[in-house]
């Protein structure tokens, strides 16, 4: 597995590639790897004879600096586990002069699907997350990008970006991983206390059981209503709880094919997302 920290060197490796007709697939994260990572390179098997993973902490999508600061990182251990893999041709891991030089002055932004959910609460967040993937896209070269669905917005933002922009590559959707009791894998779950990761389960059994109420026939509003009490009484701060529709991330007044319920909370100081499609069994 190469390591490389310069857009002049990973354009020395792709540029090799493409005139060899590979393909290549590119999974961007922000390191603090977990098996959640692991699928999304796992996704692209069959789909890409070349494969890179990228690690950049991006602060222009953080609109909070102590969250920025506090971000879990150590590329030491990501680069173990990505070389363990024996599947990973390059990792691509530049700091942020390489990112952003001096004079950098664009900004990318995908309107409406931004605004909302976690956009409402995260000023800025969405243009961060859609120039910093447009920069990876363009530096990569991909034809086929893999993201997870348990950053169901980021996804959405990321598909229209692609056809809105013209750029030639694939989204490739990877469903969400869990750990054994539901939680959804995310790097932020590292900065949970014991005791707060044990309560952190709860966030998934409580999408659960308004799901089942939905699909019951409950009307949404006391589904959601009854959740949202359920998760403050367990010690969450909810910013938002919503059915939404998958396609247009537009509110919805009752369950219909192809709605999802989101969900943003906060337990202790971290900020967990989460989102299960109607379909979705108790």
């Amino acid at each position: 597995m190469h390591i490389v920290q310069t857009r002049k060197d990973l354009r020395a490796l792709v540029e090799q590639w493409r005139s060899a007709g590979e393909t290549i697939g590119v999974v961007p994260t922000m390191g603090a790897l977990h098996d959640g990572h692991l699928a999304l390179v796992n996704a692209l098997e069959g789909k890409a004879t070349r494969r890179i993973v990228t690690i950049f902490v991006n602060p222009i999508q953080f609109n909070n600096p102590e969250d920025f600061k506090l971000y879990p990182r150590g590329v030491e251990a990501d680069v173990a586990l990505l070389a363990a893999t024996g599947g990973v041709d390059v990792l691509y891991n530049p700091n942020e002069h390489e990112m952003y030089p001096p004079g950098f002055a664009t900004r990318v932004m995908v309107s409406g699907l931004d605004s909302m959910l976690c956009g409402g609460d995260r000023p800025g967040h969405f243009d961060g997350v859609a120039t910093v993937v447009s920069k990876l896209l363009n530096q990569t070269g991909a034809q086929i990008a893999a993201f997870g669905e348990k950053d169901y917005q980021q996804l959405c933002i990321i598909r229209r970006l692609v056809s809105d922009m013209d750029m030639p590559v694939d989204i490739l959707p990877v469903a969400t991983v869990r750990e054994a009791d539901g939680l959804a894998l995310s790097s932020r779950n590292r900065r949970l206390s014991p005791a707060e990761r044990q309560q952190a389960a709860l966030l998934p059994a409580a999408l659960k059981t308004c799901l089942a109420a939905l699909l019951a026939g409950q009307p949404s509003a006391s589904a959601l209503a009854e959740c949202a009490t359920t998760l403050q009484a367990a010690g969450f701060t909810v910013h938002y709880l919503d059915l939404r529709a998958q396609q247009t991330l537009q509110p919805l007044s009752h369950p219909e094919p192809g709605a999802r319920l989101f969900v943003a909370a906060t337990l202790g100081d971290v900020r967990l997302i989460d989102n299960m499609p109607v379909s979705a069994t108790a």
